[in-house]
């Protein structure tokens, strides 16, 4: 249970399976890719629509915008109780996502997916996976997330971003 989890338990697992970036392998994991539609006078791009329920999209009963820095990374954190469901609007985001679920069959993947401007995405993450983010553009990153609950504090259980995993976060060079 998220609620159990402590530095002091990240810090002791072993035998993380770090996958390619955009390998998704963790159970209840969702993107899916948004397609832009592109005109002489701009372009539209959909962030939710309830007919995607039916591939197990939730609606949404909060929704905000937050912008992240370039180079800074948010993380780590995970919910009891919300779901966080999630697109880029403007820049380019590193999401890194753990299954810390014992009894997940994809306990100890590590996922990282690229979102971004120049690749429209939809992001949710299934209760108990830990996540972060860190903004890949300048000047700033834009994220909109639609939570499937109303914001709540003691639902965000949260942990330094230096704690585990601190190879997983882009770029890499080499």
């Amino acid at each position: 249970m998220p609620h159990e989890v402590t530095t002091e338990w990240l810090k002791q697992q072993t035998g993380w399976m770090i996958q390619k970036p955009n390998t998704i392998t963790i159970q209840g994991l969702y993107l899916k890719e948004l397609t832009p539609i592109v005109d002489g006078r701009g372009e539209v791009t959909e962030l939710w629509s309830e007919k995607w329920m039916s591939e197990g999209v939730i609606v949404p009963k909060h929704i905000y915008q937050s912008a992240t820095d370039f180079g800074v990374v948010k993380c780590w954190h995970l919910h009891e109780k919300h779901t966080d469901q999630f697109t880029v609007t403007r820049g380019k985001l590193q999401v890194s996502l753990v299954d810390i679920r014992e009894d997940s069959p994809t306990f100890k993947h590590v996922n990282t997916v690229l979102l971004g401007t120049l690749k429209p995405r939809y992001l949710r993450i299934p209760l108990g996976v830990m996540h972060g983010w860190k903004s890949l553009a300048e000047p700033e990153t834009l994220v909109v997330n639609l939570q499937s609950e109303v914001y709540d504090a003691a639902d965000e259980f949260k942990f330094p971003w230096d704690c585990v995993l601190q190879e997983v976060w882009q770029p890499m060079n080499g």
